[in-house]
């Protein structure tokens, strides 16, 4: 009899409230209940707190938990990294549309519309006081049984693109001082009793970016280093413990020049967690099931394929949901999958929307398990 396929999510989700992240303990606590048992009536196995505690902006949030930095002016004709690569300028015309009607994201009033530019001028420091507060009002939710909970964090890779380093000699030095500020949040998550999900939202999205000039072997010379960053944070910390989230970025955009999975996967496998969540619900990499028919999972390690998505306004069908997870449960072993989504959904898409999308993973999930235990 084949093992039950659980179901989760990517981590963010809409709550009751739009708030920002000062808002009083209260009044998250509040929210972050209620979410909580939104995901529990609907059949969400593995839940988490929304990321209702940082306010629901990761990128806000990480503004307040590290030291070594100053707010920089954004210099004169200065443009981002995140406002170029090869889709960007294939597609300009739908780029400025979207930008004028603002439709990359949802927005929901929770995204700054602008970010601050961060320079590291001395050692990087950690700040646990947001961290711990978050941490509080979740388990002060869930109570002392956190075996189903889990709380996320950020990426060094991740969170290098929106800082410059004027401090460290080398940009390795620089990745492994971030690395080691982030080791503080895992470990705190973990000590918390929850499950420690690191979320790379720029690791592979940068492809675009930067492959043109550095090619695919330079790009993956690239990722290895970044992944070592990642592994060397999370030292210490059992892997069964952690669920590594690969995203190739979550705008409304065409991502016809997203990097393959194939280029990928064998680095991917390099992270030292238990659990990979990554897209497989958009058209756009729906069919990379098929990496998993060449690439042998290892013992003891669950994939955790989106069977919904953030990238269109259509709710799956539950039938459908149920055939995305069969398909991988027959490649990989159904004890091997957790039914999830391909990214957070707050700020993404519209919240009734959201809801309902993980209304039919839940029930997706339920129609394949009736059929892997062979019941009609």
């Amino acid at each position: 009899m084949s093992a039950a396929v659980l179901t989760t999510h990517v981590g963010s989700l809409p709550g009751p409230d739009v708030f920002q992240i000062d808002a009083p303990d209260a009044e998250i606590t509040n929210s972050v209940a209620w979410v909580v048992e939104k995901q529990r009536a609907i059949g969400i196995d593995l839940v988490n707190e929304g990321e209702l505690t940082k306010g629901g902006d990761w990128l806000a949030y990480a503004d307040t938990r590290f030291g070594g930095f100053e707010e920089r002016e954004t210099p004169s004709g200065f443009v981002s990294i995140m406002m170029k690569g090869k889709d960007r300028e294939e597609f300009a015309e739908f780029y400025a549309f979207a930008a004028k009607r603002r439709t990359l994201f949802f927005e929901d009033g929770r995204m700054a519309p602008k970010r601050p530019q961060w320079l590291c001028t001395g050692p990087i420091t950690y700040r646990r006081e947001m961290l711990d507060r978050g941490l509080k009002i979740f388990r002060d939710v869930v109570g002392p049984n956190t075996d189903d909970c889990f709380f996320t964090s950020t990426a060094p890779a991740s969170l290098e693109p929106y800082r410059f380093n004027s401090y460290y000699k080398t940009e390795e030095e620089f990745l492994f001082a971030l690395a080691d500020a982030l080791a503080v949040e895992y470990r705190a998550i973990a000590d918390a009793g929850f499950q420690v999900q690191v979320d790379d939202a720029w690791l592979v999205a940068l492809w675009d970016r930067l492959g043109p000039e550095l090619g695919l072997e330079g790009f993956r010379k690239r990722s290895a280093l970044r992944i070592e960053a990642l592994n060397h944070a999370l030292k210490g910390i059992p892997e069964e413990r952690v669920r590594y989230h690969l995203c190739w970025g979550s705008w409304h955009g065409p991502h016809k020049h997203d990097l393959p999975m194939a280029d990928i996967v064998d680095l991917m496998l390099e992270v030292k967690a238990k659990y990979y969540l990554f897209e497989a619900a958009n058209v756009r990499h729906e069919h990379e099931h098929q990496v998993w028919e060449k690439t042998k999972l290892p013992a003891g390690k669950v994939l955790v394929p989106g069977c919904v998505t953030h990238s269109t306004d259509l709710v799956e069908h539950p039938e459908l949901v149920r055939n995305r997870v069969l398909r991988y449960a027959k490649l990989v072993g159904a004890e091997n999958v957790i039914a999830g989504t391909d990214c957070g959904f707050g700020g993404r898409i519209h919240p009734q929307l959201a809801w309902a999308k993980l209304e039919a993973l839940a029930e997706g999930a339920r129609l394949a398990n009736a059929q892997l235990q062979g019941k009609s």
